[in-house]
């Protein structure tokens, strides 16, 4: 480590008179893991490499609950090393006590990348791209609810009281006034993001009762990663500060539509060219080939995108949400639309990842994707006309085990995600359905308790 990158951390910290660092690395399902430092004790930890987890983090699940025979984790549960990435250290501005948060990469004592981390998993399809001189582009959009707060989880959720006293019934695309009934809440949003540089665009008011959609700008997968990371933590934090929920659950609600993550994406030269458009504006072929890839491996990649039990209830038909991978222009029925642009904004926007989804593996499964697309060069469908949900069928899995078994099958993907990081990541859902199917719903007691 350079002595200068430590002096400079040291200043930056004193400058702001911090006293506490969080140290944080996501976990599978995206969670904030780690520790809480001081600053004297993170800086002598960052210099001798000393800040530890036990390798079983990643094994977590999203109940808290552990991974009870893996093929890939060891029993003795060993440290791997948090080596914070310095570019990423930001205040925490809801603090009253000055302090700092950073990401951290996971490696291991030879100083390689841990593979099961969803940070190092990202990271290694970026090289992939890099080594075909291919530089990838994202733009996620990511939707969320607003709820009253729910302390008994046995009850459904409610859309919370806004500035007029009421909750919000019906649904209010796009209004201006609905999405003015939080105005506290967002300003807080905005004025945090700013204190984080997490680089926000539009805010909408989605189709749901309180449901909003937040636009990042684009830029590099790694650090559109980070800032969604951060930013699902910032907007929780947000609401709980006016008495109210956020919630990134694919479909939190009986009857209103679910919440996505969509990501744009794009790939670009070394000097930035667009390699999707050619100079006259036509679709090349590369770009084609990466849709053809995101027709193929989608549905197998699917368990990445839309990782809990919960997130299938969003896939279903007319729901504001795709069931298939058809393909067109400015189209959204259907799973992958090509938005107007020039030829330098030219790109496809996946609109299948659920908002739940952890945004490393949901931007890494995605531009994976693409990329076995262009490497193999697989071609498209034709773009789709009218309406894509009266197809016949759905291209999509139904459920969370259909999921799990079509990306077990899927060898080209989990070769480029990395065999260790799929085996664990699938031995993490097997354990969270199991959990699941231990659960009686209202639904079975409702129609089964009596009539079967």
């Amino acid at each position: 480590m350079p002595e200068g990158e430590r002096t400079n951390i040291e200043k930056w910290l004193k400058d702001r008179r911090v006293t506490e660092i969080e140290c944080m690395v996501p976990d599978m399902s995206g969670i904030a893991r780690g520790k809480i430092l001081p600053t004297t004790k993170f800086l002598e930890s960052y210099k001798n490499e000393t800040l530890r987890l036990p390798e079983s983090i990643f094994g977590q699940t999203v109940t808290g609950d552990y991974i009870d025979e893996s093929a890939i984790l060891s029993e003795i549960e060993p440290d791997i090393i948090l080596v914070p990435d310095i570019a990423t250290v930001r205040m925490v501005p809801w603090y009253d006590e000055p302090t700092a948060q950073v990401i951290c990469d996971a490696v291991n004592r030879d100083g390689t990348n841990v593979s099961i981390a969803p940070r190092s998993v990202l990271k290694r399809i970026l090289k992939l791209y890099e080594d075909q001189g291919w530089y990838p582009v994202v733009a996620p959009e990511l939707e969320f609810y607003l709820a009253a707060k729910n302390i008994d989880a046995d009850y459904p959720l409610e859309p919370p009281i806004g500035a007029s006293g009421r909750p919000e019934k019906g649904r209010q695309s796009y209004g201006i006034d609905a999405v003015n009934e939080f105005d506290n809440i967002f300003e807080d949003m905005y004025d945090f993001c700013e204190a984080q540089e997490i680089d926000i665009d539009t805010l909408i008011h989605e189709a749901g009762a309180a449901q909003v959609e937040i636009n990042f700008n684009h830029g590099d997968p790694l650090e559109l990663a980070d800032q969604a990371f951060l930013f699902k933590r910032t907007v929780r934090q947000c609401a709980l500060r006016h008495g109210v929920y956020a919630t990134f659950m694919a479909k939190p609600y009986e009857h209103e539509p679910g919440s996505a993550m969509h990501i744009h994406q794009s790939v670009v030269d070394k000097n930035g060219k667009n390699l999707f458009a050619s100079r006259n504006g036509r679709d090349t072929k590369l770009f084609l080939h990466h849709i053809g890839g995101l027709q193929k491996h989608l549905p197998t990649a699917m368990a990445m995108i839309a990782p809990n039990v919960n997130s299938y209830r969003r896939i279903v038909k007319w729901n504001a949400a795709p069931i298939n991978t058809h393909w067109a222009q400015e189209n959204r029925t259907v799973g992958l639309r090509v938005p107007e642009s020039d030829a330098k904004g030219r790109r496809i926007e996946n609109r299948v990842p659920g908002a739940d989804a952890n945004p490393y593996l949901a931007i890494a499964a995605s531009l994976a994707c693409g990329y076995l697309g262009m490497m193999n060069e697989i071609k498209p469908s034709k773009p789709k006309e009218g309406v894509a949900y009266e197809s016949r069928g759905f291209a999509l899995p139904k459920h969370l085990l259909d999921a799990l078994g079509k990306l077990h099958t899927n060898r080209e993907l989990k070769e480029v995600m990395g065999e260790e990081f799929v085996t664990v990541f699938m031995e993490v859902k097997d354990v969270e359905y199991n959990a699941y199917q231990q659960v009686i719903s209202a639904w079975e007691r409702e129609h089964l308790l009596l009539n079967v």
